[in-house]
Order: structure tokens, then sequence, then C-alpha cells
């Protein structure tokens, strides 16, 4: 079975998990876009969604799908997106999308979490997939120093094909940390999140998901934390 049709699988299975008439928040990727497409066809059930990017947002209104700012909204009652990697206590490595600030900002007002995914992002340790940081453009250089003392080997990412720096829905830059093997990824979070100059690390462990639904070549494998 080919990955697209894993993601397709996933995100039919997340279906169940939408709560009828309420605001659901939608994540931003490959997978969550595969989502975005089968919610378009329920639309009559919810009354809306709150996007993690704008690409997201214009895919949601294609759909004709309302999309409310998540200033209008005092809670959403679940969150819905995909992982670059995810472990067995619901740890996530999030931001190859370079939405990981306001994928954090959705999932951290959502009563439910539910990451969806092929099965080959599920990993013993974190760390394989290079760690996007969200930082402020004048303390990138700053910042690259913090993380490379960290251990890790931080690269700013820069557009496809291009020397340009990539920049991010919130105007920041994004700063990609491979060479990493996290054990604790609570800690390393919370260590990231206090240099000065970071928006927010791509690791998704103070909150991580309630529930994943992973394809695999047997069918969807749910996982519960």
């Amino acid at each position: 079975m080919t990955q697209d049709k894993l993601k397709h699988a996933v995100a039919i299975s997340a279906i169940e998990y939408v709560i009828d008439g309420e605001i659901i928040g939608v994540g931003t990727g490959s997978t969550a876009n595969f989502f975005i497409d089968e919610l378009g066809k329920i639309k009559h059930r919810i009354k809306g969604a709150v996007a993690s990017s704008e690409a997201t947002a214009a895919r949601l209104a294609g759909h004709g799908i309302p999309v409310y700012d998540l200033n209008e909204v005092s809670e959403i009652a679940v969150y819905i997106d995909g992982a670059d990697e995810i472990n067995a206590a619901g740890h996530m490595i999030k931001g190859g999308g370079a939405a990981l600030t306001r994928e954090k900002i959705v999932a951290s007002v959502s009563k439910q979490f539910v990451c969806i995914a092929d099965g080959s992002k599920l990993v013993e340790t974190l760390g394989k997939f290079p760690l996007p940081v969200e930082v402020l453009p004048m303390a990138r250089n700053a910042v690259m120093r913090q993380l490379a003392a960290l251990g890790g080997q931080p690269k700013v990412r820069t557009k496809a094909g291009s020397d340009e720096i990539f920049v991010t829905d919130n105007g920041g830059n994004i700063i990609d940390v491979s060479g990493l093997s996290i054990t604790d990824p609570v800690a390393l979070e919370t260590t990231i999140n206090q240099i000065v100059g970071v928006v927010a690390v791509g690791l998704f462990a103070a909150r991580g998901a309630n529930v994943c639904l992973l394809g695999t070549a047997e069918g969807v494998r749910t996982l519960k934390y």
C-alpha cells in the first residue's frame, strides 16, 4: 500500500472523532490535507474549523467549510493533525510544514488531540527527523549557537530550490536541528522554549497526542495515551 493510501485511510478513520455541531481544529501538511478533503464531505455536520496555517485555511474554505479565527473561539472539541515523528508516549516532532507555532496554539486549546500518520512515523526515540524551531529573524544566529551547544546541528531552512531564507506565516524563520537523540522530550521542549528569541519548538511533548491513528498495511492501528 502506498504512503498516500495509508494517509487517506487514517484521514477517513479520523472522521469518527469529529463531534457534530462543534468547531474542529485542523492541522497542516499532506496527511491533514487528506483529512480536510474528507471533512468537506461532512461539512454540514460541523459548525466550522480553526486552521493552523494559511494553506489549511484556504483548503478548508475551498470546501465551503467556515474558518474561524481562534480569537473568536473559546474552546475546540478536537484537533486533528499529522506528525513527522511520534513515539509510544504520544510525544511528537512536528513542523516539517513550518506551521508548528500555530499548530501548538490550536492544540493547546483543544480538548482532544488526534494524530494521524502513516506507520513509518512511529519511532522508539525522537530525533531522526530534524527538529524544527521557529525563531524571530534577529535572533536566528544567537539561537543557533545555543542549539549547537545542546548537541544539535542547526541549519536555517531555506525555500525549496533556493538560498532564500524561508519565512513562516508568522514572519519567523525556521531552524532545523539534526543529530539529536531525544530521550526526554518534555525536558528538551522546556529547555528550548526558554532560549530567548525562540517562538516555538516542534516538540509536542508537554501537550502530546491523546490518540494516534497509524496507517499500516494491515489497516489503521489506534494508539491511545
